[in-house]
């Protein structure tokens, strides 16, 4: 694999937090487009890495970010499923031109080492329902469906939820 998987960096994270808000946009994963309110959360990767793990996947020869996602555990300011024992990961967005090289595959499995490190028994996640391909993505990594914990952020938009025994 060409792909590595590393904490963020400082001087990456204003980036990270633009390439965040770029693929939401471009994929249509904002209902509410370029007017969304969930736009400024996405842009500010600095307070993800405050508040969170931030990671991300570099190409292994330039070290360019390919990808990135936030990895918070039950408690902390960016869990919005995460219960005792459970962690998830959040705002997963990778470069259209980096896509198929293993990127997201990578950040998740790293997420999944990391729960494990920590201790945890399992990851749980919210996804939009246009999020095809990610979802492609957590079928074959083992999430399954957890509609008992699917939420609307806002009135009218349901995320829905996907887990994985750790």
């Amino acid at each position: 694999m060409d792909v590595t998987i590393r904490r963020a960096r400082d001087e990456e994270l204003d980036d990270i937090g633009e390439l965040t808000a770029r693929v939401y946009l471009e994929d249509g994963l904002l209902d509410f487009g370029d007017d969304d309110p969930y736009l400024a959360t996405l842009r500010d990767a600095r307070r993800r890495a405050a508040e969170a793990e931030v990671l991300v996947a570099a190409d292994a020869a330039s070290d360019a970010v390919l990808g990135a996602l936030a990895f918070v555990v039950h408690g902390g300011a960016y869990a919005e499923l995460a219960r005792p024992d459970e962690a998830e990961f959040r705002m997963l967005a990778v470069r259209p031109e980096a896509r198929r090289r293993g990127a997201a595959e990578a950040l998740v499995r790293a997420c999944m080492d990391r729960a494990r490190e920590l201790g945890l028994r399992r990851i749980v996640i919210s996804s939009h329902r246009k999020m095809t391909a990610a979802h492609r993505l957590y079928g074959r990594l083992g999430f399954v469906r957890a509609p008992e914990r699917d939420w609307e952020p806002v009135p009218g938009i349901t995320l829905w939820a996907f887990t994985v025994e750790i």
